[in-house]
């Protein structure tokens, strides 16, 4: 029954992983849209993209849980990752964003960036999506174990 338990919290807490990923993440993607060709102006198209992109970001959070799960041998290291944890998410968040990045500019020509967007040299990919995996899955991981930590609280008060 208590293995029932936790597997039932851990599908929760990925699930809020995922929700928070995917609103946090859509937040930076509408505020960076104007630093990509064709999303100078918010309308529907530009709306729908940067959600579509949440989403794919929101998967990309979730494969660092995944490497830190495989790395730290710990199932909840992102609720209190302490500095290992950091360097899993900042090593991680980094390598998925460059590739992600440089594969859809520079192979498969997915998107553009604009006149505007700060440009990694050597690497030649956008500073600021780089900065999005860097920054947001540490924020991520808080308020998802805040939400998680309240829930459990309201679960062991019933």
């Amino acid at each position: 029954m208590k293995t029932e338990r936790q597997c039932w919290l851990r599908w929760r807490a990925f699930g809020s992983i995922v929700v928070v990923g995917v609103v946090v993440n859509y937040a930076w993607e509408l505020a960076q849209a104007p630093l990509y060709v064709g999303h100078d102006r918010y309308n529907t198209a530009v709306f729908w993209h940067c959600f579509v992109a949440s989403l794919g970001d929101g998967i990309m959070v979730l494969l660092i849980v995944a490497v830190g799960w495989l790395v730290l041998r710990h199932q909840n290291w992102f609720a209190h990752p302490r500095v290992p944890g950091y360097l899993v998410m900042l090593t991680t968040g980094f390598l998925l964003a460059v590739l992600v990045e440089w594969a859809a500019v520079h192979i498969v020509g997915r998107w553009a960036y604009a006149e505007q967007m700060p440009i990694v040299p050597g690497i030649n990919v956008g500073l600021v999506p780089i900065a999005q995996m860097l920054l947001l899955p540490p924020l991520i991981f808080r308020i998802a174990a805040v939400i998680g930590s309240k829930k459990k609280l309201k679960s062991s008060q019933l």
